[in-house]
């Protein structure tokens, strides 16, 4: 596959609800962009070149109706900022994408890369029509504050009970705080993810990826490893698969 330096785009990654989402991201950036270049990846000179804001303020997105103005606040400002310097860039947080729209009529010098969109296309291109969504609050009840609503146009979609919403909406606070090898965290996912009835999951929240889980209970997709790898074509001048 030949890449054309001249083509190469610059990313940025919004982060700061939580604490490692940003990094997470980085991550999984990094590791498309090699797997994309294969054989080919020299290493630091073909690395993307990557900005990142981070803001404590936007953790106020769990809690996102009652924290709306100061959320979009920083949103705003941030994004207004990161545009400066990048051609495309993603939210780290699947609750903070719900400001898609409103992100989008700024009409920023960049491009923003949806987390609801990359889930479209990924469950679209591989011709899956029922999931679970496993996420926060304001994302999983599919209501006015949830990126994903889109998708109960087209697909199935599956949400947690009443009492798993409740536990997975804590399970997140405590990834936050302990991170995902926290003590019982692991097997307080578990439950959750075996009293679905879908076999794919989607894992709508930047801090569920970080929990350790069991191979084959379910299938499971990262949202932000699709997203990663969105932002890996585009910095390197390629179209989105």
């Amino acid at each position: 596959m030949q890449f054309n330096p001249a083509s190469r785009k610059k990313i940025g990654i919004i982060t700061g609800s939580g604490p490692e989402a940003g990094i997470d991201l980085w991550h999984k950036l990094l590791q498309a962009n090699r797997e994309l270049r294969g054989n080919g990846f020299r290493g630091d000179l073909d690395a993307p070149d990557v900005t990142i804001l981070s803001e404590a303020t936007l953790g106020l997105s769990m809690e996102l109706e009652a924290n709306d103005a100061a959320v979009w606040k920083c949103l705003r400002t941030t994004a207004e900022a990161i545009a400066e310097r990048v051609d495309y860039y993603a939210i780290a947080c699947n609750t903070l994408n719900y400001y898609q729209p409103q992100l989008e009529a700024l009409a920023l010098p960049a491009k923003l890369v949806s987390f609801a969109d990359a889930v479209r296309d990924h469950l679209r291109a591989n011709r899956i029509g029922r999931v679970a969504l496993l996420g926060a609050r304001p994302v999983t009840d599919l209501g006015p504050w949830s990126h994903y609503r889109k998708l109960g146009a087209e697909f199935a979609v599956e949400l947690p009970g009443p009492a798993q919403a409740e536990q997975l909406h804590r399970l997140i606070y405590d990834v936050k705080a302990q991170g995902g090898n926290g003590p019982g965290i692991r097997e307080r996912f578990l439950e959750i993810l075996d009293a679905l009835d879908a076999h794919t999951v989607l894992l709508a929240c930047t801090e569920l990826p970080l929990i350790p889980r069991v191979d084959g209970r379910k299938r499971l997709v990262d949202v932000t490893a699709l997203v990663a790898h969105k932002l890996a074509r585009l910095a390197n001048g390629m179209q989105p698969e």
